[in-house]
């Protein structure tokens, strides 16, 4: 069993300092693999003996033999996985393949992408009283997204419900201090666009984010946010996040005075709540 199983298997019953030792392991490996138990102690404001009992706790003598083990993963990463993907006709070149499409579709978007528009319309979700987002099947993840990335700021979105009747609700109870903004990878749901074209025509601000130009949806938007064209529908779904991802990391940088304190509040009240449970 490696140590990352070891440290997954475990990690439910793991003390707080073990918990962080633990996360660090999994995600900073890298770095672990070049630290001393002082040094990785230090790192995350622990003890070394602390580093020592949870090398123990996993069944190592102790942290060198542990360490040994994250060289060894840090060895294949650098050494024996790119030999592997140079066969394209195997797993480890499917994956390196695909990694390697979606770098350049991510690419292309970003060199694409009109900032102009992103800033245009950043300042109209800041001024916006609710942000109403409709998004087609595919596009479902992006719309979750950037309500979890926005919500510690005090923005309200509001992913609307599917269905013309809800749809058509939605328009009625809007208002132009509103934001319509449709989020889509297919652009194979006409029924989005002619919402849009609904609100717009009610003088309410309409926006979209779409996984290709050539969509539908962005004739009746005042403002598009497109990622580079890609016939995967797969790969547009991932380039079209990426957007929603800047958008949203534009919106925090802009409005910081909106987010300041407030993941530490949610990490508090996140505690009262668990602490309440027991």
């Amino acid at each position: 069993m490696s140590y990352e199983e070891k440290i997954r298997q475990a990690r439910s019953s793991m003390s707080k300092s073990f918990g962080k030792l633990a996360d660090f392991l999994l995600d900073e490996y890298v770095d672990a693999a070049f630290m001393t138990a002082t040094e990785l102690a230090e790192r995350l404001d622990l003890d070394a003996a602390t580093v020592v009992r949870f090398s123990q706790y996993l069944g190592y003598k102790g942290f060198p033999e542990m360490q040994s083990e994250i060289r060894d993963r840090v060895r294949g990463d650098l050494l024996i996985r790119p030999k592997q993907a140079r066969v394209s006709e195997s797993i480890p070149g499917q994956i390196v393949g695909a990694l390697q499409e979606l770098s350049l579709a991510l690419e292309q978007t970003r060199i694409s992408l009109d900032t102009d528009q992103v800033s245009k319309l950043v300042e109209q979700m800041g001024a916006s009283r609710r942000i109403l987002v409709l998004a087609e099947g595919p596009a479902q993840a992006a719309a979750y997204n950037i309500t979890h990335l926005l919500e510690p700021g005090g923005f309200r979105v509001n992913i609307v419900r599917q269905g013309v009747l809800a749809l058509a609700q939605t328009v009625y109870t809007a208002i132009p201090q509103d934001l319509f903004m449709a989020i889509e990878v297919t652009g194979e749901m006409p029924t989005i666009a002619y919402a849009l074209k609904a609100a717009r025509d009610r003088g309410i601000p309409t926006a979209a984010i779409v996984g290709s130009p050539a969509h539908s949806t962005t004739q009746m938007a005042d403002v598009v946010l497109s990622a580079r064209s890609h016939p995967s529908l797969e790969v547009r779904m991932v380039t079209v996040d990426a957007v929603v991802y800047a958008l949203a990391q534009a919106i925090r940088w802009r409005f910081a005075e909106r987010f300041s304190g407030a993941q530490q509040e949610i990490h508090d009240i996140a505690t009262s709540i668990q602490e309440g449970r027991r």
